[in-house]
């Protein structure tokens, strides 16, 4: 941890509930990050949201390569991805701003445009332009609304089974929100294992993974202040059309949020210069499940 952590980490217990709790997290947080599989660097940046904590690696000189995570989890959830990404690519991986992690927000995201305002300020601040940007999830989401208002700033765009290509289904909408409100260990594995289905199944690596985003949940409801989610919009077909830089859209055929295959078709009628693909014995878990299959298609797209 350098110094300019330390300095941070002693202003104050926000976001978390206590000194303790800041304690227990944090410890739980470093213990995993020694499992990040190259050599990094971390620093914080300043926005009008408050300080960004970022996870860097891989060449100085290489393209930069920005990845948000989903919510409720942390730059850690890249790991992964991450040996063959940092290859050739300068990593800049983020802790969201409004969430849990190391990064500490110092006013509430209210709105979809304070993500895209934040973003904005953290990439300037680290002198990023050219950027390609990838987020799984939530941070998909967060990725394509910066996308349609900063597409000048932005080299390509990659969409990793991200959270709102098609509006959620009633069942699996109704599975979210009791997830949401009964913050109980049995509820919390109950969705997760649905959630990430194909992790459990394939092996006993994939299955420990989903347990310990589980122990990673739990811990994180029972340290961190709680907050107001701001809800994901779904993209409308005007809103896909005017995505006009080099887009790729990843998702798993088992993802439960919506139709995968149809995400996929909808896409191809109203935004074919979209570049889509989707794998078999994945859903919304497929950089677990399937990380080989995620980067092969991930460089193959930045490199062309």
């Amino acid at each position: 941890m350098n110094s300019e952590q330390k300095n941070i980490d002693r202003q104050d217990i926000h976001p978390f509930k206590s000194q303790k709790a800041k304690e227990t997290f944090l410890t739980y947080y470093d213990e995993r990050a020694k499992e990040w599989p190259i050599d990094s660097e971390t620093m914080y940046v300043n926005s009008s949201f408050g300080q960004t904590f970022i996870r860097i690696c891989g060449p100085k000189d290489g393209p930069s390569l920005v990845l948000l995570p989903g919510d409720s989890v942390t730059s850690l959830d890249w790991m992964p991805l991450i040996g063959n990404l940092s290859k050739d690519y300068r990593i800049y991986a983020l802790d969201q701003i409004y969430d849990i992690g190391r990064s500490i927000y110092s006013r509430p995201i209210k709105k979809p445009d304070d993500f895209v305002q934040w973003l904005d300020e953290g990439f300037i601040a680290l002198n990023l332009d050219n950027i390609n940007l990838m987020g799984y999830s939530y941070g998909g989401w967060q990725a394509s609304r910066y996308a349609l208002s900063h597409p000048e700033r932005l080299n390509k765009l990659i969409l990793l089974a991200p959270a709102t290509a098609l509006p959620i289904r009633l069942s699996a909408l109704i599975r979210v929100i009791f997830y949401a409100v009964i913050p109980v260990q049995i509820m919390v594995k109950s969705y997760l294992y649905w959630f990430m289905a194909d992790s459990v199944r394939k092996n006993e690596e994939t299955k420990k993974a989903i347990d310990e985003m589980i122990t990673e949940t739990m811990l994180a409801k029972k340290c961190f202040k709680s907050r107001k989610f701001v809800n994901p919009t779904v993209l409308t077909d005007d809103d896909w059309q005017n995505l006009n830089i080099p887009i790729l859209f990843l998702t798993g055929e088992n993802k439960v949020l919506y139709s995968a295959k149809k995400a996929i078709l909808h896409l191809k009628n109203f935004a074919p210069n979209i570049r889509t693909a989707i794998t078999s014995d994945a859903g919304h878990d497929l950089h677990i499940v399937k990380p080989d299959w995620v980067t092969t298609e991930v460089l193959e797209f930045l490199r062309n």
